[in-house]
């Protein structure tokens, strides 16, 4: 005998599930016009003070500076100094050099990862000027433009990519997992959205504390499906804390295009409606809108009127990693044809239209940057590279967890000793 529910039911229409898939694959014609720009300069600004929901139609907008003709325009343009600007595009393009020497370096078996920020360079190095020099940053894995912006040694970048006897994190991260404390720099961490919750954290006790010191952090869009992303997002609502929130758009998580984190249905900006708090879209390719979004955030957690969500509208140029290739599962035009260019190239040329900067100048600037990587690099391969031997002892390994080594610890920490001293009876440095 037939089941009642399903006679009962025998007309209903079949569900099915969406399933999202990427408009362009290997071998499409990219054609980017679904994407609305918006007019730069149009965009109102709000006071850092005002209520979250004034804050609401610049989700669905897109914050823009620079328009078509180089020129600033609008109520977002920060009003830079000439050398401030060239400092932005000098930092953007080191970022970029040091990139592309790290990842031949991998190439040539020198690390075993890298991953660079090819066309993303805007996001950290001018959202990095926007703040205050203490203020703590919770980065992800692909803001190395936060360390450089803050004058980072490059050769201890190097060291700690190679994890060598020179990495001040004695080999015990992956590479390009930087720290500094001096710099207010975070651990980074290789799992996702992890920074959230800490740099939430950080903000509600420096606010308990009657510091001054707010926090920023930044993941990528596909980490806004995480649970920590939410989790952080209800605290910062709930407490009002003193936060910056950086979601990096740029289009793919690995090679999940952003429709498999939400990006069908409306904009990452606009997940900070839900929960009340002020919330930014900016053209990430921008470095004026960069600046002036961050410090808008940043003066407002300041200030004590909340947290912001910005989502900084970019794209990811190359691959996710040295161990992705994007020809496998996007467009080969999709680079040239995204429709808002190439953040240092644009820099530059709003200099040029200024009388500030020059064709000759970048040259010159260009080739200095290399020759400051390059130097960093060789210095760094003298204390090690992968494989080749030169690294910390065996016995740091037992240094720098507890403030006081449990007798266990001390014991194996004495047996590897001994166990290596009568391998190495010259005593070479293990």
């Amino acid at each position: 005998m037939a089941d009642s529910t399903d006679i009962a039911g025998h007309n209903r229409p079949r569900l099915a599930l969406h399933v999202p898939e990427p408009k362009y694959r290997p071998g499409d014609t990219v054609d980017f016009n679904h994407i609305e720009t918006g007019e730069a300069g149009a965009q109102p600004r709000p006071d850092e003070t005002c209520e979250a929901r004034e804050t609401f139609p610049l989700c669905d907008d897109l914050i823009r500076v620079l328009g078509d003709d180089d020129r600033a325009h609008g109520p977002w343009n920060p009003g830079l100094a000439p050398d401030t600007l060239r400092t932005i595009l000098r930092e953007m393009a080191l970022v970029r050099a040091f990139d592309t020497r790290l990842y031949r370096a991998q190439r040539q078996g020198k690390t075993s990862f890298y991953m660079k920020c090819t066309g993303e360079e805007a996001t950290s190095v001018a959202a990095t000027h926007a703040l205050a020099a203490d203020d703590m940053i919770f980065p992800s894995y692909r803001q190395q433009g936060c360390l450089i912006a803050r004058g980072y040694d490059l050769v201890e970048m190097v060291n700690q990519i190679y994890s060598n006897k020179g990495d001040k994190l004695k080999g015990r991260q992956l590479p390009i997992m930087y720290c500094s404390k001096r710099l207010s720099f975070f651990s980074i961490s290789g799992n996702l959205a992890t920074q959230y919750p800490q740099a939430v954290g950080f903000a509600m006790a420096s606010a308990i504390k009657g510091d001054s010191r707010i926090a920023a952090s930044w993941l990528g869009e596909g980490s806004t499906a995480e649970g920590d992303f939410h989790s952080a997002l209800t605290f910062a609502a709930v407490y009002n804390a003193p936060v910056v929130l950086n979601v990096i758009n740029n289009q793919w998580a690995i090679s999940s295009f952003s429709g498999f984190a939400g990006a069908e249905r409306a904009t990452f900006a606009a997940r900070a409606i839900g929960y009340g708090i002020a919330g930014l879209r900016v053209d990430g390719n921008d470095p004026l809108a960069v600046f002036a979004a961050e410090r808008w955030a940043a003066d407002r957690a300041r200030s004590n009127a909340g947290p912001t969500l910005i989502e900084h509208f970019t794209y990811r140029a190359e691959g996710h990693s040295t161990s992705d290739d994007p020809a496998a599962y996007r467009s080969a035009e999709e680079r040239s044809e995204w429709p808002l260019g190439d953040p240092i190239t644009r820099l530059a040329n709003h200099l040029i239209a200024l009388g500030e900067w020059s064709e000759e100048r970048q040259e010159e600037m260009d080739a200095e940057i290399d020759a400051e990587v390059r130097k960093a690099v060789k210095e760094a391969e003298k204390n090690g590279i992968l494989g080749h031997g030169l690294h910390h002892p065996d016995r740091t390994m037992f240094e720098d967890v507890f403030e006081e080594l449990p007798w266990h610890l001390k014991e194996q920490s004495r047996q590897a000793i001994h166990e290596r001293e009568v391998k190495y009876p010259e005593g070479k440095d293990w």
